[in-house]
């Protein structure tokens, strides 16, 4: 990796990614701006590897941040933690198979002909992205602002999980389309208190990284067989990797601070704003960071 990444470029791309995988505002739009920026090619396995490990990076970081906010509403009592299991069963589930039927419908119906049927082909395609964005930067702006409007609110229920998991589904295929920011701001419109939440938001991040990990993983090794050398051959990647995800982890640690000040501040509507603009840049000057 450091033949075709310099320190500096894994440090840019470990913080873009660290705070924008956590802040509302979409990492993909992000990172992969910052890759046509540096003039990264995103699919080679150096690219690959490194994103597993600033992926692992934000992972311990919402870990450690949430942790205590977790034994407080998951694991206070036998009541709690068995409430807290179904609630993230539901949105788990629901998020699976909406993500999956999504997934199958653009890869044999809407791609069906260009030659190629990975939905991962259109994740760098900015019509797609300022879309994702936009959409996004509209939800966060309406929630943010009817939550400043309802004092309290509620814990997340089973139909406010199944919500959020419906909506984290629609997330997965649709680059730009803010997890954070759509399954926070579906919680705070089903009337779910703006700490649980961020906190139920990022649990469920935690259930799904390991997946993302282990597919961009296996993404890694088909990578290698693919070219004349083994993975064996990719392990001198692993130290420029671990300092990437050093970094991911630092740089999401702020993020999480950053987010939780502005959410119970009322300020959450202001990274819909963030979106709304990032979105119309992307519609104006975006052909020039696709493929």
């Amino acid at each position: 990796m450091t033949e075709t990444l310099s320190w500096l470029q894994i440090l840019i791309l470990a913080i873009v990614q660290g705070i924008a995988e956590l802040l509302p505002v979409s990492s993909s739009a992000h990172v992969i701006v910052a890759e046509r920026l540096m003039g990264i090619d995103p699919t080679t396995p150096e690219m690959t590897m490194l994103l597993v490990m600033l992926h692992t990076g934000t992972m311990f970081a919402v870990i450690l941040y949430f942790w205590q906010a977790w034994q407080r509403q998951f694991f206070a009592s036998r009541a709690q933690f068995v409430q807290a299991v179904k609630v993230i069963v539901v949105a788990t589930v629901v998020t699976g198979a909406i993500g999956l039927v999504l997934k199958e419908l653009i890869e044999k119906v809407l791609m069906r002909g260009s030659g190629k049927s990975e939905i991962e082909d259109l994740f760098g395609n900015h019509w797609l992205i300022a879309s994702g964005l936009a959409a996004a930067g509209v939800l966060i702006v309406v929630s943010g602002y009817r939550s400043m409007r309802r004092a309290g609110g509620d814990e997340v229920r089973l139909k406010s999980a199944f919500l959020i998991g419906a909506v984290q589904g629609l997330c997965l295929p649709v680059r730009g389309f803010s997890r954070s920011g759509a399954t926070v701001s579906t919680g705070l419109l089903a009337g779910v208190s703006r700490e649980r939440a961020e906190a139920f938001s990022f649990a469920l991040a935690v259930v799904l990284t390991p997946a993302v990990i282990a597919r961009e993983g296996y993404r890694f090794w088909k990578a290698s067989e693919a070219t004349e050398h083994g993975v064996h051959d990719w392990l001198p990647l692993l130290t420029p990797s671990l300092v990437g995800m050093v970094f991911s982890f630092l740089a999401g640690l702020v993020a999480l601070r950053w987010l939780s000040r502005w959410l119970e501040a009322g300020r959450w509507q202001y990274f819909g704003f963030y979106c709304l603009v990032v979105s119309a840049l992307l519609f104006v000057f975006g052909g020039r960071f696709d493929p």
